[in-house]
């Protein structure tokens, strides 16, 4: 248990601080290291290392974007086992379609909710 804990940690640490150094000393912004990371979750598990890499550290894993990027991975395969071709453009959408609308609904309610203010420079 306390071993499973400790490896959702320094896995999940180890994705923050390449978030962090790519943001520091690349021009990358940080949307564009989300995407790279969802895109790392794909090619992930697209390749095999997903699965076990998620067997090792669980929550260190599946709740970055990498675990977004995994989940439409697996989608896609399991959609291509059943339905064939056209599971290339179905599984990805129903694997993370959970996911999307809850992002979409409780950035809605903080729209709702809370009054937004400009940046200051």
């Amino acid at each position: 248990m306390l071993v499973d804990v400790l490896n959702a940690f320094w896995v999940g640490g180890l994705f923050c601080v390449l978030a962090q150094l790519l943001i520091d000393l690349t021009k990358l912004t940080p949307a564009r290291v989300l995407v790279f990371y969802v895109v790392l979750g794909v090619f992930l598990g697209a390749v095999g290392v997903y699965e076990p890499l998620y067997d090792f550290a669980g929550c260190g894993v599946s709740v970055p974007l990498v675990g977004f990027g995994g989940a439409i991975a697996r989608g896609v395969r399991e959609a291509i086992h059943t339905d064939g071709a056209i599971g290339i453009l179905s599984g990805g959408l129903t694997a993370a379609s959970v996911g999307t609308t809850a992002a979409l609904v409780f950035g809605y309610l903080a729209a709702i909710f809370f009054k937004s203010k400009p940046k200051r420079m």
